[in-house]
């Protein structure tokens, strides 16, 4: 048997050849220090801002206002952080949702135990933000509000542009991690009016370990490190010029492939669909209705839980929840948010399609989980 039929792109990408291209250069001879004078450190430094302006135009920024970080977790980290750590006493309130990502949500609770209020708008069944509610509790009161763009279980795409209206109303910085979105769908954070956007290199064919963090002009958080003034002194330490000129290159991609690839693998994810849905009674799709990114599909099995369902169908690569805590047998927090009943809840699948995706694939995947529920389920 060969290897399994790869459904986990939300888990993480392959680095696309022209991202390793890129980076190995700055693997081999070109090893200069980007701080130093020589002729190696100018053309090192010369590879990191052309990267910081392939990032910025492929979410409508200028060059200056992206950091580059350690990925996505710590850009999230370093705006959550950031913004609290620059709150008046008369703003300790922060305004999120009920399925946001571990790298949100742990940050949440620290400052929770501290001397923050932290409200969390609920989904409805089709995992969109209430608005009405959230944009109720943005008020003066506010110091942030942090939301997740697409949802990295269920694809669905948040309503990030009605937040930041209402956050800007209030006076208030909006924080966006668009690590699962970006190079999936459109985003903009000129237009949207973000202040600060989470990316995540290895969920755009990147490598794991690379980052970035918009941060808008005229917002300054303070440094989580100390150190040398790297990174305009927003983020000190040598620069991995290698991964970030990865990441710069995987932004052009993107940004070349974007309308091509929401095609492509959307009509990909709606022919598993049909035939897991055509084949498999009951099967319920979680945002159903909803917006979400192209390459997402979650579902639901009746009468049979995701993880036995995985690891009896081997000729799968897939999850039944988060990448970032996969392995548990308990039902998702995320999709116990959306009101499911945990029973329910149990027999999600997170199917995720990608650049390497074929028909073939989804003809493979969809019979074999068919057949698995079908004996699973007797």
């Amino acid at each position: 048997m060969g290897d399994p039929i790869y459904l986990d792109y939300n888990g993480t990408t392959p680095v696309d050849p022209e991202v390793l291209d890129a980076m190995l250069p700055f693997l081999r001879g070109e090893f200069g220090n980007p701080s130093s004078a020589t002729p190696l450190g100018a053309r090192a430094k010369a590879a990191i801002e052309r990267a910081r302006g392939e990032v910025a135009a492929l979410i409508g920024a200028d060059s200056f206002e992206v950091v580059f970080t350690s990925g996505g977790t710590e850009a999230s980290n370093q705006a959550i952080f950031g913004f609290a750590g620059c709150a008046p006493s008369s703003r300790r309130k922060i305004v999120s949702s009920t399925v946001e990502h571990p790298a949100t949500e742990m940050p949440l609770r620290r400052l929770a135990e501290q001397t923050f209020s932290v409200v969390r708008a609920p989904v409805a069944r089709n995992g969109i933000v209430d608005v009405v509610e959230a944009a109720a509790e943005i008020d003066a009161s506010t110091e942030l509000v942090t939301i997740i763009h697409a949802q990295n279980e269920t694809g669905v795409l948040q309503p990030v542009a009605e937040l930041s209206a209402a956050a800007a109303r209030a006076g208030a910085p909006i924080h966006v991690d668009a690590s699962q979105s970006l190079g999936k769908v459109h985003v903009d954070v000129r237009a949207w009016g973000i202040d600060a956007l989470t990316i995540a290199g290895h969920k755009l064919y990147a490598p794991k370990g690379i980052g970035a963090l918009f941060v808008r002009r005229g917002h300054e958080l303070p440094s989580p490190l100390a150190g040398a003034g790297q990174e305009y002194g927003r983020r000190p330490g040598t620069e991995n010029v290698a991964y970030i000129a990865g990441l710069g290159r995987a932004c052009g991609i993107a940004a070349r492939r974007l309308r091509e690839d929401a095609r492509t693998i959307g009509g990909l994810r709606d022919a598993l669909w049909k035939g897991l849905s055509s084949g498999i009674a009951g099967l319920v799709r979680v945002g159903d209705g909803a917006a979400s990114l192209p390459n997402t599909l979650n579902v639901l099995l009746p009468g049979v839980a995701g993880h036995e369902a995985l690891a009896a169908t081997p000729r799968i690569a897939a999850a039944t929840g988060s990448a970032c805590h996969a392995g548990a047998t308990m039902p998702s927090a995320i999709i116990l948010a959306h009101g499911f009943a945990p029973h329910v809840a149990a027999g999600a699948i997170r199917l995720t399609l990608g650049r390497g995706t074929t028909s073939a694939d989804i003809e493979g995947a969809t019979a074999a989980l068919v057949a698995t529920w079908e004996r699973l389920r007797h």
